[in-house]
């Protein structure tokens, strides 16, 4: 059973199960070691980690240490009460703006991968193709943003390096939104978005489409993309701060431990404070060779534990509202024993969305789908709650096609 302990706490002899980071923030090949040395505790410090999971049926123990079990909980309860909160407004149902917003995600692939294919060549960011595309993506979140937020999760290795842009521009202009920032803001955080990555042009193949953990010289070479998106956005015509800001800070963390600038608290710009919360999400969601991407769920609470040190906690607290502790898509477990997808945000509790159930894990049977509203009572509709998330993986099924 694995603990968490202050890396002030870690020693020789210790054996780290998880090293309390995002994967794109530390240079380890792996996740999971024995530590051998005091340079080696040296070096996980120099990383800007905290706090490291250890397990003592491995190497030595911390005695008073809370276990993960003890964590989660903890992480969970502090969830639950952001959950309880008001979330936006929506116009129109998911279910009727899911094709609308396929469209426009498709569209939106495309329009960024001609665009840094057009930089690879030598040729400057164009403007007039990425603002349209954004303004149609803002006009499909304010209509329903879990439609096209849940299409974030869909990618293919081949294209990720797109895809990952059209997902951090979709959560940067929801959450600039559910945040109540005017419509021009909005649209300037959404430009940023699409094109916070524009700099991996510059990192080569064999280093960006690498199938596996990079080495640490590599990992130095990929993390200059982010100097390249401030020089190439600076030199395009028409862009404003706000939209570099996005793609210049991104990685930057709130205590400092970020790159390239190493910019600690509020010498980070608000804009781009939101955007590494966005991008470290749609990174530790998606599914890489090397890393299997996390539930939604999980995906949240990792997040909310590394906001005590890498993110602005009001910040963190106001993006899981925004997306909803089990976002639209997300396939869950209900206490009756069944099994649906949400649907639909309850408008005033995170902890109740509308699914549509499709399976007895009791009875061991398909069922007929069907809305289920965990906001209404038994008898109406609900009386039912969640208790845990699903992999699609393990039921083989694509949850989109439940919307």
């Amino acid at each position: 059973m694995s603990k968490r302990i202050s890396v002030a706490q870690l020693k020789p002899g210790m054996f780290v199960a998880d090293l309390g980071s995002d994967w794109m923030s530390h240079p380890f090949l792996r996740s999971e070691f024995a530590v051998k040395d005091e340079a080696m505790v040296q070096k996980i410090i120099d990383s800007g980690i905290h706090e490291v999971y250890i397990d003592p049926a491995r190497g030595d123990d911390v005695a008073d240490a809370p276990t993960v079990e003890e964590v989660t909980e903890h992480l969970e309860q502090e969830m639950i009460k952001v959950a309880t909160e008001p979330v936006p407004e929506r116009k129109i149902p998911a279910r009727e703006e899911i094709q609308r917003a396929k469209k426009i995600h498709g569209e939106a692939n495309k329009i960024i991968h001609d665009i840094m294919k057009d930089v690879r060549l030598g040729k400057q960011v164009k403007l007039e193709q990425a603002e349209p595309v954004v303004m149609q993506m803002t006009e499909s979140i304010l209509r329903n943003g879990g439609a096209l937020l849940s299409l974030t999760r869909v990618k293919n290795k081949d294209d990720y390096t797109f895809m990952h842009s059209v997902s951090v521009c979709a959560l940067l202009v929801a959450f600039c939104r559910a945040t109540d920032m005017d419509a021009a803001t909005i649209q300037l955080a959404g430009v940023g978005g699409l094109l916070h990555d524009i700099g991996k042009v510059k990192v080569p193949d064999r280093i960006l489409n690498k199938p596996g953990r990079l080495t640490e010289d590599e990992f130095k070479v990929m993390k200059c993309h982010v100097v390249e998106s401030k020089k190439i956005l600076s030199e395009t015509d028409g862009i404003k701060e706000t939209s570099i800001q996005v793609a210049a800070q991104h990685h930057e963390r709130h205590d400092g431990s970020g790159y390239p600038e190493g910019l600690k608290g509020e010498a980070i710009s608000h804009m781009g404070q939101m955007a590494a919360i966005c991008d470290v999400y749609d990174a530790i969601t998606s599914n890489r060779v090397y890393h299997q991407g996390l539930v939604p769920h999980e995906a949240l609470r990792k997040i909310f534990e590394w906001s005590k040190f890498h993110f602005n906690p009001n910040l963190v607290q106001a993006f899981l509202r925004t997306i909803g502790i089990y976002p639209v898509g997300t396939l869950v477990m209900l206490e009756s024993g069944r099994i649906g997808v949400v649907t639909e945000q309850s408008e005033t509790n995170l902890l109740q969305p509308a699914l549509k159930v499709f399976y007895d894990t009791k009875k061991m049977v398909y069922l007929t789908p069907a809305e289920v509203d965990l906001a209404k009572s038994f008898g109406h509709g609900g009386g039912d709650k969640i208790v845990g998330h699903e992999t699609p993986e393990k039921w083989g099924i694509d949850p989109l096609k439940f919307l």
